[in-house]
């Protein structure tokens, strides 16, 4: 088979969720209503841990940008796939392409870190509650953040940079709806062991170090919720870790779900559906997490409505006045 450069090649075509022309339309208007709703639920997180001083507490600063992190991963792959459906167009340049499997291992890895991070923050909250302030301090939480991004970044890239280095066949087709790293190594002509074996150890190291380093933190938080003497204490204290225990279990239960969805069926088409899962509905379904079973959340969510209702009514008042 005869082989070229990827350099010298323009692009690759995306194959998408569905190649069924009667169900484009579904799959726009679908894709478009929870990207939406993801931007505007996770925007409105930010906004409101940013504009409520109740909130400016540590957990509240990881969930903003945990909610930071999820904007961005999703608007990394859902735009180009609507813009794929809206134009009849399956293609993305080579380029593009390295770039968006860049950025999306980027804030994939970063919401990976995070949540280890925000398990860390209730141990220190559950465990030490009296040093909670001294040993969270806002020097640490920015640092905290920063070492993930620092983690992230430097994975991805090392993930990118081997990716130069393959050779590929012509009529590049990827089966995905987007630059999935794993089904990029599958279309390549040349040797992967070596992109494969920095996957291994990328995946127990950033994978299941985080989810032992979360086990952990979860295991001396339950053990000291049942040395606490009151029923209402023992709620009180569990209350404060229940939403991001949720979220934890919604993100690692979907990937784990995508992995076993992929090990035991052939067709590639019903993996990029099983990939919807954590790439598109659980950044949605974060902020609903968060704010209907958070008292502080809701709180502030209703205040920055109605500040937002007031000043629409402030710039309407004019104009209903003419």
């Amino acid at each position: 088979m005869e082989l070229e450069n990827l350099t010298q090649v323009a692009e690759f075509l995306l194959l998408g969720l569905s190649e069924d022309p009667q169900l484009q339309p579904v799959l726009f208007g679908l894709l478009l209503t929870m990207y939406q709703v993801t931007v505007l639920g996770n925007l409105l997180i930010i906004l409101a841990v940013s504009s409520d001083s109740h909130l400016h507490t540590p957990m509240y600063f990881f969930l903003s940008n945990l909610s930071l992190a999820d904007i961005c991963s999703t608007s990394t792959i859902v735009p180009k796939m609507l813009l794929n459906i809206q134009t009849e167009s399956k293609t993305i340049t080579y380029t593009g392409c390295l770039a968006q499997a860049y950025f999306f291992m980027v804030f994939l890895c970063m919401d990976n870190l995070l949540l280890t991070v925000m398990a860390y923050d209730r141990y220190v909250a559950i465990c030490h509650p009296l040093h909670y302030m001294v040993i969270m301090n806002p020097r640490l939480c920015v640092q905290l953040v920063l070492i993930c991004l620092f983690i992230s970044t430097l994975d991805a890239l090392l993930h990118t940079l081997m990716l130069l280095r393959l050779s590929f066949c012509k009529h590049l087709e990827i089966p995905h709806f987007f630059c999935d790293l794993t089904q990029i190594l599958k279309i390549a002509c040349s040797d992967t062991l070596v992109n494969n074996t920095i996957i291994l150890f990328a995946t127990i190291f950033l994978g299941f170090g985080p989810v032992c380093g979360i086990i952990f933190s979860y295991a001396q938080i339950v053990s000291s919720i049942l040395r606490i003497p009151s029923t209402g204490g023992k709620y009180k204290a569990f209350s404060t870790c229940g939403t991001h225990l949720c979220v934890v279990s919604l993100f690692y239960g979907a990937s784990i779900w995508v992995y076993l969805n992929s090990a035991v069926t052939d067709s590639p088409r019903m993996s990029a559906v099983a990939s919807v899962m954590y790439t598109v509905v659980t950044p949605m379904l974060n902020p609903f997490i968060y704010s209907l079973r958070n008292k502080d959340m809701k709180g502030a969510l209703r205040k920055l409505t109605l500040g937002i209702i007031s000043i629409l009514r402030c710039f309407k008042g004019p104009v209903v006045s003419l």
